[in-house]
């Protein structure tokens, strides 16, 4: 990859923290929560972009962002009023600014008409005319070094030359006029978000005669000279009459990133050369006095007089509209404390690649902690200590990779917000989305495999959950319904609620819907949960026409598949007249895990220690039989079902004694307790996740499967798995016994 290529690259990863901003912005102001400050921080992202994108000659995006920023202008200055329908006008232009970006940094085509359409409306809430058809800008050009131009000196340093014979100002002819004198003092995150100081200067230069200097006392040896550093300011004084509009607008692009001054002089009549030259004369013969004042001590603290005491006809210069920033103090160490924490960008594929030699080295450790306690080596010896000091030292550096990889989910819920803007329109009805928990942090992969499956939910609860307007009204809910998405820790995994407050499932007919289908038997008995786990069968859709929305059933069968894929769950909460949700619970990492490796029928495996809520050895005073396998066990007055894994599993066909065996207590996604019945317990162990799906294929109750420290290859229990299918297996059971009996 080229310069060019890497500095494109920046900028398009900015634009999307840009993006972020913006639309964190507006929907703060949607909220009622946003103030002026949060105008400015909306505005600036703008801002940001249409910069950026000026500078890598993206005309489309310039124009539109242009126009949306105007609007923007208006809104903070007071011009326009903060209405439901200008925030949702700023909402749909953010859209649309979002297409754009991914547009010109994908390709793709243009909806020209959409965009044009959302400028037009843009300009009329802004109350002016679309923004004209952009200039061509000329391209940017590096200094040539062929023959004909300045001479490179040792250093490879080369003067610039700087034309400045265009555009003189006609008033200047009759000797009236505007100065214009400019402080130019970029920062280092001018240069960051690849901008060029010389191509500003030049655009400088194409407004009229001007003088120019650089300051370089800012720049420090070379020993201490930082290549990201800003050192270079320019001082630009014109000669001519210039518009400070036209100045200003050339630096609108950078105004946030570098310390800028403009000030305006009116200039009185232009002096001919005898004029000038009696005036020189006064200045020389007035500077010689004070020096000889000087000298005798006459007028130590007389301070040399301004130019203007011999020159009366220039009037004292008007300062500038707004404050120079160039005025603020700006010592090094006061710019240096106010930086944010410094970050490096480092490619993805590096950072997978340490996450794996990590897991390496958590199953190095344990192999390792397995050979010494084979050897039988005390535990306090000092092989043993160094040994546990080892572990512990692996776990914080597991720990520390795991964070590099930890984001936030506010990126995907903000998707989701456009997501129920574009639905809400596509059905006519009004919603919005509510969002807790923004920066519950979650594993990389799992946020990038969540988009769809959360796409669907967002969609089904509009389509299917939410009602009309005039239904909500009649109900006597507001008009306008409500999404949530929260997200939230809970036992070393994430949860993430998606729920509406729309009218519930309707369980009746969910169920005709799956009996004329096939799904179900019209006999089969099924409880308000198994009615609404139907939403999750293969073709199933209540819809009753197809739309661009849905009615296809491909819809909650693929989110319930991905969610599992990432070793997740999903359930069903409705209740009818008040809503549904549905809740997501998903792993951390898809990494690592913290396990309790038992045995079962002399099989080797791992229950993730997150759903083991206690373990005890059943008594015979709490065992019960129900039917003629199904047991229950009685813990602190509750009875709650005894699985035996071994038999789910088919690694026997008896079942084995209860009160030879132990029992774990578990929690299941939904929040039910069982105990699972195993054989043995050899110990906890953190183990590495190694997907078993993508190595070999699905199995029954197998989330996946790790390497032990012996070498042995033990398989991690899906326990929701293990407690549907036993609960299948009772059903069924109770099925044919019913019938045999008839």
């Amino acid at each position: 990859m080229d310069t060019m290529a890497a500095i494109k690259q920046t900028f398009f990863q900015e634009c999307e923290e840009q993006l972020t901003e913006l639309e964190d912005g507006l929907l703060a102001i949607e909220r009622e929560e946003g103030d002026l400050e949060t105008i400015n921080a909306v505005f600036r992202a703008v801002h940001s972009i249409k910069g950026g994108a000026g500078a890598f000659g993206l005309d489309d995006l310039v124009r539109f962002a242009h126009t949306f920023e105007t609007t923007l202008d208006g809104m903070r200055s007071g011009k326009i009023d903060i209405t439901p329908q200008v925030v949702k006008l700023m909402l749909r232009s953010a859209d649309i600014l979002s297409d754009l970006v991914h547009i010109s940094r994908d390709g793709g085509e243009i909806e020209a008409a959409r965009v044009s359409q959302m400028s037009e409306e843009l300009a009329r809430a802004g109350g002016a005319a679309p923004a004209p058809e952009a200039a061509p800008q000329p391209a940017f050009e590096p200094l040539s070094m062929d023959d004909g131009q300045p001479p490179v000196d040792e250093f490879g340093f080369a003067p610039v030359q700087i034309s400045f014979d265009t555009l003189i100002a006609e008033d200047e002819a009759a000797g009236i006029g505007n100065a214009v004198k400019v402080r130019f003092a970029p920062k280092p995150e001018l240069y960051a978000k690849a901008n060029d100081a010389l191509r500003l200067l030049r655009e400088l230069g194409r407004l009229g005669e001007m003088e120019i200097a650089c300051d370089v006392s800012a720049v420090p040896l070379l020993g201490e000279l930082d290549p990201e550093g800003a050192y270079l300011s320019w001082d630009i004084a014109f000669g001519g009459d210039v518009d400070e509009a036209a100045v200003r607008e050339i630096f609108e692009f950078v105004e946030f990133d570098c310390d800028l001054s403009i000030e305006t002089a009116v200039a009185g009549p232009v002096m001919d050369e005898t004029d000038a030259a009696e005036t020189v004369q006064a200045i020389l013969a007035q500077v010689a006095a004070q020096e000889v004042a000087a000298q005798e001590g006459a007028a130590k603290d007389v301070a040399p007089a301004p130019v203007a005491a011999v020159a009366p006809t220039q009037p004292e210069a008007v300062p500038a509209s707004r404050p120079a920033a160039a005025d603020k103090p700006a010592a090094a160490n006061t710019q240096q404390a106010a930086q944010p924490g410094a970050t490096i960008r480092v490619d993805l594929d590096r950072v997978d690649r340490l996450i794996d030699l990590v897991g390496e080295l958590v199953i190095n450790q344990s192999m390792l902690a397995q050979r010494v306690m084979e050897a039988g080596i005390a535990r306090l010896s000092d092989v043993a200590v160094g040994l546990d000091d080892l572990e512990h030292l692996t776990r914080e550096i597991q720990d520390s990779v795991m964070a590099i990889r930890a984001q936030p989910v506010r990126p995907i819920f903000q998707r989701m917000s456009r997501v129920v803007r574009e639905v809400a329109d596509m059905t006519g009805k009004s919603a919005r989305l509510v969002t807790e928990g923004e920066n519950c942090e979650v594993d990389k992969t799992v946020i990038e495999r969540l988009a769809d499956p959360l796409t669907h939910m967002i969609r089904n609860a509009i389509d299917h959950g939410l009602e009309k307007p005039e239904d909500r009204l009649k109900a006597g809910k507001p008009e306008q319904g409500t999404v949530r998405m929260i997200a939230a820790h809970r036992s070393g995994r994430v949860v993430i609620e998606v729920s509406d407050d729309g009218a519930g499932i309707n369980r009746s007919r969910v169920r005709q819907i799956a009996v004329d289908r096939g799904i179900i038997s019209e006999d089969a008995q099924l409880s308000d949960v198994e009615i609404d786990d139907l939403i999750f069968a293969p073709g199933f859709s209540t819809a009753d026409t197809i739309s661009d929305v849905s009615g296809r059933g491909v819809g909650m069968d693929v989110v319930r598949r991905s969610i599992q894929a990432l070793g997740g769950r999903i359930t069903i909460a409705s209740r009818p007249g008040q809503g549904t949700t549905f809740t997501l619970s998903l792993p951390l990492t898809l990494a690592v895990l913290d396990g309790m490796v038992v045995t079962v029928a002399g099989q080797t495996l791992v229950v993730p220690l997150s759903a083991i809520v206690e373990t005890l050895q059943p008594k015979a005073a709490d065992v019960h039989s129900l039917g003629e396998k199904a047991h229950v066990i009685g813990i602190r007055g509750a009875f709650i079902p005894l699985i035996d894994v071994g038999s789910v599993l088919g690694y026997r066909e008896d079942e084995a004694d209860p009160l030879a065996s132990v029992a774990m207590m578990v929690e299941t996604e939904n929040q039910s307790q069982c105990a699972l019945m195993v054989d043995g317990i050899i110990g906890q162990q953190q183990v590495v996740i190694k997907s078993l799906e993508t190595n070999y294929g699905h199995v029954f109750g197998v989330a996946g499967a790790t390497i032990l420290g012996d070498g042995r290859v033990a398989v991690i229990l899906d326990v929701d798995a293990i407690v549907a299918g036993s609960r299948a297996d009772a059903a069924r059971s109770e099925a044919n016994r019913k019938r045999s009996a008839a």
